[in-house]
């Protein structure tokens, strides 16, 4: 399977409580919610296609917590995410969780890196993580994550968790898709391509 990220993001990078106001105020994080005024039907389209492509998620314990605290109450039969999260299997990973109760879910304890590279090495189409941020951070890497799909909203929070914090493993990213929303949230779909290439435009300029 192809282990895929998806995420919201601020300008700044943030990708802390996007959904709502109570969603994860950890760090005495006030923003939680800043997602909502930008959403509209051209995200919901593009994010009901990308689960229809899941077989599996992969899941952190906080994102973890907030998904099973709402989408099993969703029971309308017409929506498709609700549908592939409830019925699929999810692997979180958590060293502080005893038990994971939502239908079908899998704790993994240990061994992370492990486990993730043998799912990942199973037949199937698209293992996803949404959200789980020092989870993504971890497995990007460790080169595990082949591409990641990031929204990024017309705002700066100016504080809260940050996808991309400093100190992560040099990476070169290649851009496969790109648009803007009418409420004018970028979407970025990327694929890590090696290290980074460096050079010197001193060097071009007396080349010339």
């Amino acid at each position: 399977m192809r282990i895929t990220l998806a995420t919201y993001l601020s300008l700044d990078g943030v990708m802390q409580a996007p959904g709502m106001p109570q969603e994860d105020t950890s760090g005495g994080f006030e923003h939680g919610g800043w997602q909502f005024p930008y959403a509209d039907e051209e995200l919901g389209k593009d994010t009901a296609k990308w689960f229809a492509e899941a077989d599996a998620f992969l899941l952190g314990r906080k994102t973890y917590e907030i998904f099973a605290a709402y989408w099993p109450t969703v029971t309308d039969e017409d929506n498709l995410i609700a549908a592939r999260l409830n019925a699929l299997p999810k692997y979180v990973v958590s060293t502080t969780l005893d038990k994971v109760a939502w239908n079908n879910a899998t704790l993994i304890r240990s061994d992370v890196l492990d486990e993730v590279a043998r799912l990942k090495s199973r037949p199937g189409r698209e293992l996803q993580i949404h959200g789980s941020g020092a989870l993504a951070r971890s497995l990007l890497d460790h080169g595990l994550i082949d591409e990641l799909r990031l929204w990024t909203y017309p705002v700066i929070l100016g504080s809260g968790k940050r996808l991309l914090e400093p100190g992560r493993v040099a990476t070169a990213l290649r851009l496969i898709e790109s648009k803007t929303t009418g409420s004018g949230c970028v979407l970025s779909v990327y694929q890590p391509a090696g290290k980074p290439a460096y050079g010197d435009f001193t060097e071009e300029s007396q080349a010339d």
